[in-house]
């Protein structure tokens, strides 16, 4: 049973920096595809970046330029960093994977609990 657990969240101003983990245990490999995710009041959970396999990467519009997805080769974890945050990216971050191939509007087997990010004006 794949385990994932989020950290890095918390407050910042507009502009600012976060840095998101999830640590990942019981099962990722290299065809695991896991990435992000975030929900707003309301709406359901939307990608905002992912690594389907071990190479391909894809980001969300909004957030392509400002965010970058990493993992270490252990496919242990998996980082976001967030640069340039803006107001409207306050939201509950999720970690999620799942053990096939999947793209950002895929639904994903396995969830975090969340992390939420506040960016204040």
């Amino acid at each position: 049973q794949l385990q994932l657990v989020e950290s890095g969240g918390g407050s910042v101003q507009a502009g600012g920096s976060l840095r998101l983990s999830c640590r990942a245990s019981g099962g990722t490999n290299t065809r695991t595809s896991w990435g992000w995710f975030r929900q707003f009041p309301g709406q359901k959970p939307q990608g905002v970046a992912l690594f389907s396999g071990s190479y391909y990467i894809s980001y969300a519009d909004a957030v392509r330029g400002r965010f970058t997805i990493s993992k270490d080769n252990a496919e242990t974890t998996l980082v976001l960093q967030m640069n340039d945050l803006k107001p409207e990216d306050t939201a509950m971050y999720y970690c999620a994977a799942d053990p096939y191939y999947r793209q950002l509007g895929s639904t994903f087997q396995y969830w975090g609990q969340g992390t939420q990010v506040t960016v204040s004006s």
